[in-house]
């Protein structure tokens, strides 16, 4: 992440008091990520390193699925690892860290994690591969992050009124299937609906993804009253294109 763009990712996540309330959709990914990383081929006690630990579903599930070990728990807004601490608890180290440029203490590791975390990235796939770095002989990166499919709704409703929405531009498939050329890339759709469109919108901000990109000027008021009409009308669905990228230290060879 650039300065300006971590800054303003690390404002929205302090100020998301109600994440877990508003965070059904991350807490199913992060326990199908931990599925996947629960079938890898991992010592008895790995070094783990999670990045972007939000509020600590990924950790939580794993733990309950039974993976011991040594963990560094990570993300780049305070708020965040303070409230992955209360859920976890003191069996774990913590820090704050920016997964993008940053570089933890403790390595290698045996298993680097991201559920939901890397989507904010300026160079997503670089930083995954400087993951690789950290990782043991035998390690794995194993994460859960967004495509472009994701809100297509969203998009559409702005689409109708000639406008363009303010969320963020996600990596593509093909971007990130490059970096794994040993292990295909796996996607898959999840949708949540909503009430109507003002509560989607109550739900970005209570889990802190409300951040706009660049330059762009909100809506007015009536601008906003047409989409969330449009968005409406398409069902007040809300699909979130979820790709999970697995890589090992000899996967950075094509």
């Amino acid at each position: 992440m650039t300065s300006r763009v971590a800054s303003d990712v690390v404002r929205a996540f302090e100020s998301a008091a109600g994440y877990d309330h508003h965070a059904r959709v991350q807490r199913i990914i992060a326990r199908n990520l931990a599925r996947e990383i629960l079938a890898l081929p991992l010592p008895p006690r790995p070094r783990v390193l999670e990045i972007g630990c939000g509020t600590g579903f990924l950790t939580e599930a794993l733990r309950n699925g039974g993976l011991d070990g040594e963990w560094l728990i990570t993300d780049v807004a305070p708020a965040m690892v303070a409230r992955a601490r209360a859920r976890i608890g003191e069996h774990a180290r913590y820090a704050v860290l920016d997964g993008e440029h940053g570089t933890p203490e403790g390595g290698p590791f045996d298993l680097v994690c991201a559920s939901l975390a890397t989507q904010w990235f300026t160079d997503e796939p670089a930083a995954l591969g400087r993951w690789r770095e950290w990782l043991s002989p035998q390690g794995h990166v194993m994460v859960a992050t967004l495509g472009p499919g994701t809100f297509a709704e969203w998009r559409e409703a702005h689409r109708k009124e000639g406008l363009t929405p303010g969320t963020l531009s996600f990596t593509s498939p093909a971007a990130l299937a490059a970096i794994t050329p040993a292990e295909p890339l796996r996607v898959q759709t999840v949708r949540e609906r909503h009430a109507d469109g003002a509560a989607f919108l109550r739900a970005l901000r209570g889990i802190g993804a409300h951040t706009a990109i660049g330059q762009h000027r909100p809506l007015s008021p009536g601008a906003l009253r047409r989409v969330l009409r449009h968005f409406e009308a398409l069902g007040s669905v809300a699909s979130y294109e979820v790709m999970t990228c697995h890589l090992t230290r000899a996967s950075g060879s094509a």
